[in-house]
């Protein structure tokens, strides 16, 4: 006998096949990462590590022994352990003027060793000599380390152990981590806290956070040698740095992509604008991550356009966010038919088909997000808010594969599909509900 249960779940497993079967697939860059992309070229990668040497330094309260003793052992072992192709320098900050001049003092950041080939014997005399100092010009010793790691092609990342916040404001070391991760140059910086403090942690959050790092806390020093030699060895591993590109505000104006990794940056409110060409055959697969490096408010979201030059919609990604994550991604996918029937049909786009010499179409891609500044936040607009483009043109399935049908105008196939099902369910359910009430009369 077939019983309410049974027929309920058996319902429930129709409406999730039918979704999974009718909804739009978002599909990202590409199926197989290209290891020639991933090459480097020969560009070795860049490491500096930049050590709070200020007077906080001294406080003995990691396993015993001061922060300072801490940091140093930390750094003998990573030495000890870092890759061969990796250039490796190290920079300080607070550790050589003893006065109480502000002025002087917020200026305190030397190269201790430089950026290059390392040799770990006068790598670690240069840390066996320092001691304990002054102030902590974070702001200033990032910015000198970013002129430290200038010139190649490698990946270049900054890590910062620091065991309090600046004391060197105005300079907002956050900004500052802004600015350089705007210039586009593929830096990262990854930052470790010796101590406890919410101030430092936020501050040392943020300042991650701005250039795609990561924060660490660190309370002992097996943890400290541990997270810095991790994040030497990551330097060291292959990747995609992506290309600094500057969108347009309209379709016309819009750099031309190629597939590959972009990187730019949005302002609130503004709208950036890309081209891709797409021949018969092919299909454009996009994808966008929008992060937030500042306070924003609750609620947003990102959306990717795909429209023609004439300003008709082809297909769109969205998704939202409330406040969970910092970093808001989607994708789209257009497959560009052979003979594109669908815009002879369309009078009123009838220029989009009428392809270029080489057959291809021109796609512009839209990216824009909803982002908008903390209720009692500075609304700092500049530098826009970090966007990741990733943009693949590759060889359309075989077969009917129309994921633009569920985009703007053609939707109600999804929902004349789903109209039906929930008809034909309701009569099935009615009847059953009818049959057993039937059955419990007669027994």
């Amino acid at each position: 006998m077939i019983t309410r249960k049974r027929f309920a779940a058996g319902l429930c497993a129709l409406f999730a096949a039918l979704s999974m079967g009718l909804a739009p697939t978002v599909a990202y860059a590409a199926d197989e990462p290209d290891d020639s992309a991933t090459a480097e070229g020969g560009a070795k990668p860049k490491v500096e590590l930049v050590l709070d040497v200020s007077g906080s330094m001294r406080a003995r309260d990691i396993d015993g022994k001061s922060r300072m003793a801490a940091a140093k052992q930390a750094f003998n072992e990573v030495l000890d352990a870092t890759p061969e192709d990796v250039e490796l320098g190290i920079r300080t900050l607070g550790a050589n003027y003893r006065g109480d001049d502000r002025r002087t003092g917020c200026k305190d950041t030397e190269q201790l060793y430089p950026v290059g080939p390392l040799d770990r014997g006068d790598a670690k005399t240069a840390v066996a000599t320092l001691s304990p100092t002054g102030f902590t010009p974070i702001g200033p010793a990032l910015l000198k380390a970013a002129d430290d790691l200038k010139g190649g092609e490698g990946s270049r990342r900054i890590v910062l152990i620091s065991d309090g916040e600046d004391t060197c404001q105005p300079l907002d070391p956050c900004e500052v981590a802004r600015e350089i991760a705007a210039k586009g140059i593929n830096l990262t910086i990854d930052t470790l806290g010796l101590v406890p403090n919410t101030k430092m942690r936020a501050q040392l959050s943020c300042i991650a956070e701005a250039t795609g790092g990561t924060y660490t806390s660190v309370r002992h020093t097996d943890e400290l040698t541990d997270r810095v030699g991790q994040l030497v060895d990551r330097a060291a591993d292959p990747v995609v740095n992506p290309v600094a590109v500057k969108g347009a505000d309209r379709c016309s104006a819009a750099p031309e992509l190629k597939p590959g990794l972009y990187t730019d940056r949005a302002g609130f409110g503004e709208h950036r604008w890309y081209r891709v060409d797409v021949a018969p055959g092919k299909e454009l697969r996009a994808s966008v991550s929008v992060g937030a490096d500042r306070a924003v408010n609750n609620d947003y979201g990102v959306l990717l356009r795909a429209v023609t030059e004439h300003d008709r919609e082809i297909v769109r990604g969205s998704e939202a966010g409330d406040g969970r994550t910092d970093v808001i991604s989607t994708g789209l996918r257009y497959p560009k038919p052979e003979r594109d029937d669908d815009d002879a049909a369309d009078s009123a786009d009838s220029a989009d088909s009428a392809d270029s010499a080489d057959n291809k179409e021109t796609v512009c891609l839209q990216v824009s997000h909803s982002y908008s500044p903390a209720a009692g936040a500075a609304a700092k607009g500049k530098p826009g808010l970090p966007v990741e483009l990733t943009v693949d043109v590759v060889d359309a399935p075989d077969g009917p594969s129309d994921v633009a049908a569920f985009g703007l105008g053609r939707g109600w196939w999804l929902l004349g599909a789903l109209v039906l099902t929930g008809f034909v369910g309701g009569v099935l359910w009615g009847w059953l509900a009818r049959w057993r009430v039937a059955v419990w009369r007669t027994n």
